[in-house]
């Protein structure tokens, strides 16, 4: 497969999780994948993946919550090898507790990773991505955006301003030919996840869904190589759902 040949992605949050499997579904393609994590051990370890299938990949290890790092480590990137084609945005800080709880620090934490590193990943773009052969932001938004889920107010509100900034950016980028959309998983057993998660959790979504099974990463994964390849290439603003239709059938 080489829908995405020829091309350079920067994926963040690409150390584990969903992040990691679009970074690989990326590499898989023939993209050029650069691995953006906080934490450098599991950067590598993606990069190390990425080689071992005869992939190319870098890691940056960044906290992509603050501007400089992140818009340093795609100019080391773009330095590299020439040209930007693909974001995918993945990182998260995630926390549930009641929003009577919630200290000043944790709030602004999640924010500035979950939700100002969008930013930069835009600034970014307009700086390095081509004007003619424009290219691709991808999101990472939630379920959450559109359900009350109790003990979730701040992570809610993040992943609905994920949301309204996809299709304020689409708009605003379209013109320098820069799609804008984003993946929206239900419930996908990560490995993160199911530290806060039971399994009692997610075999009651699993039964509430009506596909009848829980998400995986990799089906996140191809999800976003659609977004980012040729065959979506009249595709902006919209927000993706793979969750099996358990958010429509009403599960949260």
């Amino acid at each position: 497969m080489s829908r995405l040949k020829g091309q350079v992605a920067f994926v963040t949050g690409a150390g584990r999780g969903i992040g990691q499997a679009i970074a690989r579904a990326f590499a898989a393609e023939c993209a050029i994948v650069g691995i953006a994590d906080i934490d450098k051990t599991t950067a590598e370890a993606t990069v190390r993946e990425i080689e071992k299938d005869a992939g190319t990949a870098r890691a940056f290890p960044v906290d992509v919550s603050r501007r400089d790092d992140f818009l340093r480590a795609v100019d080391q990137f773009v330095s590299e090898f020439g040209r930007l084609d693909i974001v995918s945005n993945n990182a998260i800080v995630f926390r549930r507790e009641p929003t009577s709880e919630v200290r000043e620090d944790t709030c602004e934490k999640m924010i500035a990773v979950g939700l100002k590193s969008i930013f930069w990943s835009a600034q970014a773009a307009v700086r390095h991505m081509d004007q003619e052969r424009g290219g691709v932001i991808i999101n990472n938004t939630s379920p959450a955006a559109q359900l009350g889920v109790a003990g979730s107010a701040v992570y809610s509100a993040i992943k609905g301003g994920v949301s309204a900034v996809t299709r304020s950016l689409a708009v605003e980028l379209g013109p320098r030919k820069i799609r804008v959309n984003a993946v929206c998983p239900g419930t996908v057993p990560t490995p993160g996840a199911r530290q806060m998660n039971s399994e009692a959790l997610y075999e009651s979504r699993r039964q509430r869904t009506p596909l009848g099974r829980l998400g995986t990463p990799e089906d996140v994964a191809s999800a976003a190589v659609f977004l980012a390849s040729a065959d979506a290439s009249f595709i902006s603003s919209a927000i993706l759902r793979i969750d099996g239709a358990l958010t429509i059938a009403g599960g949260s």
